[in-house]
This record gives structure tokens, C-alpha cells and sequence, in this order.
């Protein structure tokens, strides 16, 4: 069986500024994003561990390395798509996420599906 490659899964964001959530005055600003994962592999694969990074407009980083998302460790079959939203707060009102998930293939070889940089940014609005 051959190894998999993390050009074979795609990985795509949409992020959403939650004003509701957020507290301006305070510099919280709350932000869901909802992630789909293709697997275009000919072969099942399983994520079991995130890291992601989040950069604010100072560039402050922090890190979030865990097991899963969202409580789970999902199995993609070949050919399909696994979707989930999560969210995060940060402390100016744009900023950037990236990061990685550490995946297994059908062998249990573990490789990185890289996740490229994405952006929370809150509307303006014009009064």
C-alpha cells in the first residue's frame, strides 16, 4: 500500500465574526470557523491530533496542540469529507490561524496535513 501524502487532503476554512460573542470594549473578539477536510486519497484516513497556531495583529502567538477535534477523532473515508466548527477568541479584531493535523493512513503511518494561514477579521461598520 502506498504512503499517503498530505497533497492528498484538502483542507479548507470559513471563518465568521460572532459580535454577539464579543466584547469590543474589552478587546475579545470571538470568531467561529468551520473546517472541511477532503480526503482525495484511495484510502480511509483518521486524524488524531490538531495544532494550530493563532497570530493576532501585534503578532502575538499562541498554541493549541490537542488530541482530535471537537471531541472526536474523526475517520475520512477515500473520496470524502469531514466538516466541523469550532471557535477562538483573540484579543485585536483581525488576526491569523494556521497550523497542522497529524493524520493516520490505512498502515497507521502517521503524516501532517498542513492547514495554510486563514484570517479573523471583524466587519467594519460605517455609521
Amino acid at each position: 500500500m502506498k504512503k499517503l501524502i498530505s497533497s492528498e487532503i484538502e483542507i479548507v476554512v470559513a471563518t465568521q465574526f460572532i459580535s454577539e460573542r464579543s466584547v469590543i470594549e474589552h478587546n475579545r473578539f470571538f470568531f467561529t470557523y468551520t473546517v472541511s477536510i477532503k480526503n482525495s486519497s484511495s484510502q480511509k484516513v483518521q486524524l488524531v491530533r490538531r495544532h494550530w497556531i493563532f497570530e493576532n495583529a501585534l503578532g502575538e502567538t499562541f498554541e493549541v496542540k490537542g488530541s482530535g477535534v471537537v471531541g472526536e477523532k474523526p475517520v475520512i473515508p477515500a473520496g470524502g469529507v469531514y466538516s466541523y466548527t469550532s471557535a477562538t477568541e483573540i484579543n485585536t479584531p483581525s488576526g491569523v490561524m494556521y497550523g497542522a493535523y497529524q493524520m493516520l493512513d490505512e498502515s497507521a503511518r502517521e503524516f501532517e496535513a498542513k492547514i495554510e494561514k486563514f484570517t479573523l477579521i471583524m466587519p467594519r461598520v460605517l455609521h
